[in-house]
């Protein structure tokens, strides 16, 4: 059955209708980013770049880098935007566009988002990288969707308890990163532990302006959180959403983060852009090894 006009939107070029984007576009493998102007910092390493689009925030360049086709997409802030970021991407190569059904033969694609975070923990210091091994999803969006058979309900239970999480915020969800990409991308270097992704920047991530939050002491908990040797290194706001949905159709997804500030510390990168100039490079050179 054709998937309904109102259910996969296409603009009159036949693009997906929030990234403006066809099939021939993309490459199969994805380096995400947060911020548009970070699309450029990574394509200016490239030895060419064959197409360039942006639709709000949504901005897309492909081109080749030592031979390898690669994309670099901004996906903008937060697990709503992941939402329309991975549906359409997968609609790019999963689905046909002209008759609108699923194709019989599905392709996966191979995702690493470049980030920035704080760390929560004060031996992961500035400058340094950190790699989601966990995404934790504080943000309630993946429960949309029939996920139960990709989930990790003991580290969920576990986060439950140690928190006495408000069951009214809906029930967390833990995601395990692609562990091909983790096997690719991990180095001496490389922090690793959970990344717990919010829903929000301020009250839900425990910043206090003139609101009063719910759990004043929701950070302190997370601190001190472990699961089997994992620790919840860092808070941001795209990870755990990133993987849930890349597991739900089939792609391989991973997030590293450049650690620009230490909540526990309060120290603060004395040259932010340095380290995610770094965390791009070491980057590049470990995704061409695809």
């Amino acid at each position: 059955m054709s998937i309904k006009q109102s259910e996969l939107i296409l603009n009159p070029d036949g693009s997906v209708y929030h990234l403006n984007l066809k099939p021939e576009n993309i490459a199969h493998n994805i380096i995400f980013v947060g911020d548009q102007n970070r699309v450029e910092k990574i394509t200016q390493h490239f030895d060419s770049i064959e197409f360039s689009t942006q639709k709000r925030e949504f901005k897309t360049q492909t081109g080749s880098y030592k031979g390898k086709k690669l994309t670099v997409l901004a996906t903008g802030i937060g697990p709503d935007n992941i939402d329309i970021v991975l549906n359409e991407l997968d609609a790019l190569v999963n689905i046909n566009l002209e008759t609108r059904k699923p194709k019989s033969e599905l392709t996966s694609l191979n995702i690493v988002r470049v980030g920035t975070s704080g760390s929560l923990q004060p031996d992961i210091p500035v400058d340094s990288f950190v790699m989601s091994e966990y995404g934790l999803g504080l943000d309630n969006m993946l429960r949309s969707y029939a996920m139960d058979g990709i989930s990790q309900p003991d580290l969920e239970d576990a986060f439950i308890n140690h928190t006495h999480w408000d069951a009214r915020k809906g029930r967390p969800y833990a995601i395990n990163c692609s562990k091909t990409l983790m096997e690719l991308m991990d180095s001496e270097n490389i922090h690793k532990g959970i990344t717990a992704t919010s829903g929000g920047f301020y009250g839900a991530q425990g910043r206090v302006l003139r609101l009063e939050i719910q759990d004043t002491s929701l950070n302190s908990k997370m601190d001190n959180f472990n699961f089997k040797g994992n620790r919840i290194t860092n808070l941001e706001m795209e990870t755990a959403a990133i993987y849930g949905l890349s597991a739900l159709l089939g792609h391989n997804a991973l997030s590293l983060n450049a650690i620009i500030a230490n909540r526990a510390t309060g120290n603060f990168s004395t040259d932010p852009y340095k380290v995610v100039n770094n965390l791009i490079e070491y980057t590049l050179e470990r995704i061409v090894q695809i």
